[in-house]
């Protein structure tokens, strides 16, 4: 199972990568387990200085931006 980590604070563009990634997920129709990170400590841990951020298995794929469901769809495949 894909482990996924939105890091954010809760603002309205992590809110939407968060939306975005359940979406590709449920369409992609693969298990993963979804959580958000919210403590800015845990967040700076990864070197995530700009949210939102996505990690995938551990890795760190996207930081400031909210990609588009192709690139996520990419960035899963490639951690599957």
């Amino acid at each position: 199972m894909l482990e996924i980590k939105i890091l954010g604070t809760g603002c309205p563009k992590c809110k939407a990568l968060y939306k975005t990634v359940s979406e590709v997920i449920s369409e992609m129709g693969i298990d993963a387990d979804i959580k958000k990170v919210e403590q800015i400590n845990e967040i700076v841990e990864y070197g995530v200085m700009l949210t939102p951020g996505l990690v995938i298995n551990g890795k760190v794929k996207a930081a400031g931006k909210v990609p588009g469901k192709a690139e996520l769809k990419k960035q899963i495949e490639s951690e599957m």
